[in-house]
Parts: structure tokens; sequence; C-alpha cells
């Protein structure tokens, strides 16, 4: 196994996964990296919504954004890209996708040393291949992105998924929810209702409204609904059926300011998504929903997580849209995920009403 000296190098790009919620489950692994090269400056390339997840990161110097529906758009595209990358002098590229084209840009500007699974026909573009064994158990996302960094003698303490906010963040997101009535002191549960994945990945408005309007009544809390540009429907319906109850602000926030608003929550349900993964790495006591999606490889890698599925005999298919009945989402029922969420909340917060002190074990 080749190792890098890490006092030598000077100049890092991690080339970083395309979807928010595998960014936070590769931020372990940028740890690693950023222990391993303490005196490096670290470079994330990333798509302009996963870069607004590393613009502010502890472990992160800076982001360098690519636009593929623009100027980085098609082979012309790519070849600019890569010009504009060969000027920054980079050492070494370490490249987290699997896909073939996020090995050809670093290939195409020339950085001499380039780190990543070979996969995809795109070994030859790489100059330190990694190779897990056939037979591997399967592992979730975190542990496959730190086997990855480590297998190019990459080391460190390992640190749990990490994102990160500013002060400014936090008073812009308390100032938002006051001006709509909600204090400080309130308690404020998180409904994320939307998956950008697909509709498969997806429980139903109706459910996550009696949810809401449940939980809030037993813990006299106040909720907030969250979600992208896509997701404003299924907000909106959520929204109608609370009939007030509910502060809506789906679709209504850059990605800097949901990291803000899921801080605060304290508590959160959601779907398989990017922010069941942010709240999970600020340490939010939530409640996910998986369905069609495989949760030992992409729950949430918490301890004050409860998974709440059920066994049917075509999940995980993993699949955008259900081509049948959508069975693994119809029989999850609303009594699961309150008598799941009440569990929870006794587990973490002994306090809290109707506690049973019990230690929760995932």
């Amino acid at each position: 196994m080749t190792t890098y000296n890490g006092a030598k190098i000077r100049r890092i790009l991690i080339r970083a996964v395309n979807w928010v919620g595998d960014a936070v489950m590769t931020t372990p692994a940028i740890a690693l990296i950023r222990q391993h090269f303490p005196q490096a400056e670290i470079t994330v390339l990333a798509n302009p919504m996963v870069g607004e997840i590393f613009s502010r990161h502890e472990w992160v110097d800076r982001v360098i954004t690519f636009d593929r529906k623009g100027r980085h758009k098609g082979i012309a595209g790519r070849f600019r890209l890569a010009r504009e990358l060969r000027k920054e002098s980079f050492e070494i590229a370490i490249i987290l996708p699997n896909s073939f084209d996020s090995a050809l840009v670093p290939w195409l500007a020339g950085i001499p040393v380039r780190l990543g699974k070979s996969s995809d026909g795109r070994g030859f573009m790489l100059t330190g291949r990694y190779l897990p064994a056939k037979d591997a158990p399967i592992t979730h996302e975190v542990g496959y992105y730190l086997d990855l960094v480590r297998s190019f003698g990459i080391t460190g303490r390992t640190e749990k998924p990490g994102v990160f906010t500013t002060p400014a963040e936090d008073a812009g997101a308390a100032e938002r929810l006051a001006s709509h009535g909600i204090s400080g002191g309130d308690m404020l549960i998180g409904i994320n209702p939307g998956a950008a994945f697909g509709s498969a990945k997806r429980w139903y408005p109706e459910r996550f409204a009696e949810v809401a309007r449940r939980l809030a009544a037993e813990w006299s809390a106040r909720i907030v609904i969250l979600g992208g540009p896509t997701e404003t429907g299924i907000a909106a319906d959520i929204e109608q059926r609370l009939a007030g109850g509910g502060l809506n602000l789906a679709g209504k926030t850059t990605v800097r300011e949901l990291l803000a608003l899921i801080k605060r929550c304290d508590f959160f349900v959601t779907n398989d998504s990017g922010p069941m993964h942010i709240a999970a790495a600020f340490g939010v006591p939530l409640v996910a929903i998986f369905g069609s999606t495989d949760h030992a490889t992409t729950s949430p890698y918490t301890d004050r997580a409860v998974i709440v599925r059920k066994d049917v005999h075509c999940a995980p298919c993993k699949l955008r849209e259900c081509p049948t009945d959508h069975e693994c989402m119809t029989a999850v029922t609303a009594d699961d995920v309150v008598e799941a969420s009440i569990r929870l909340m006794a587990a973490v917060n002994p306090s809290s009403p109707n506690s049973t002190q019990e230690r929760f074990q995932p």
C-alpha cells in the first residue's frame, strides 16, 4: 500500500458526491483526510447544492463548484473545468464518487495523484485504486468512505458525521422562527415529508400531518415543515391539514438556512433523505421512515434515531418510483411513527413527558 506523507502535501482536491445526504455520510472520511494532511489546503469540488454543505465547514478550506447545466455542460464543459483545475496545481485528488465522470476531470486536469475506487471502467485514470473484496460484508456508507480513504494509508481518529453552521446563521434561524411566534423556549418538531431521489421513498402527507398533530399535542410543541423547492406541494398539503398548526418553510430556504433550522429542532420526523442525515449529524433525535431504500447502508448514523419500516417481500427495491402498490410505505401507520417517537424521546430525554427512563437500543 502506497502511503502519502501528510507533512509534505500542500494542495488536495476532494471530488464530492452528488447528493446532500451522501455528502454528510462522507464527512468522517473527510475528517481523516484533514487529520492526515494537517498543513494542506483542502478544496472540495462539488455541485452547487452539495457545495453549500461544505462552504462553511471546519474540515474544508475552500469549495469549487461545477455547473453541469451551464459552463461545465457536456464534454466541452468537462474540458473547461479541467483547465480551471489545472491552474490550481493540486497534488492529490481524492475521488469519492464511483462514476466514470467524477474521475475524468481530475485526470484531464493532470493532477498527479488520483485516488478512488476502481469501478465503471475508470481504473486507467486512477494512480491509486481501491478494490474492496468481493465477499466483503455489507457496510454502512459512512464505513465505506472511511475504508476507501484508509486503503490509501490515510489515517486518523474516527469522527462522527459533521456539518456546521455559523453563529450568524443560528441567530438568523431563531429570528425567522420568532417572527412566526416560535420562541427559543418552544419545543420544535421538524417535519420533512420529501425525498429528492423519488416518490418511492416518500411516506404520505396525511400521515405526516397526523403524526405532527399528535406529537405537538403530546409535547406541547410547535411544528415546522421543511423541504426543498420540489417538495412544496407535499408541504402545502400538510400545512393545510394542520389548519394553521404548522409553519411551512419548504422551498423557502437556502441549504445554509435549512441547516440552521434543522439544528434548532428538538425532534425530527422524516423520510430517508438529505435532511435526515443533517439532523443525525446535529444529534437531533429523529424517527426515519424507510421503505424502498436499504436501511443497512443509509440509515441515520446516530444513536438518537429510530427507523420505522415494514418487512415486505420487495423491499428494498431502491427504485425511484414504485411499480406496484407501494406496500413498504402503505404498511407504515401514523401509530407506528407516533409510538416510536414517544419511545425515543423518553430514552434520550428522561425528563420528557411519559418517560420510562429506559435506555434506548436502536
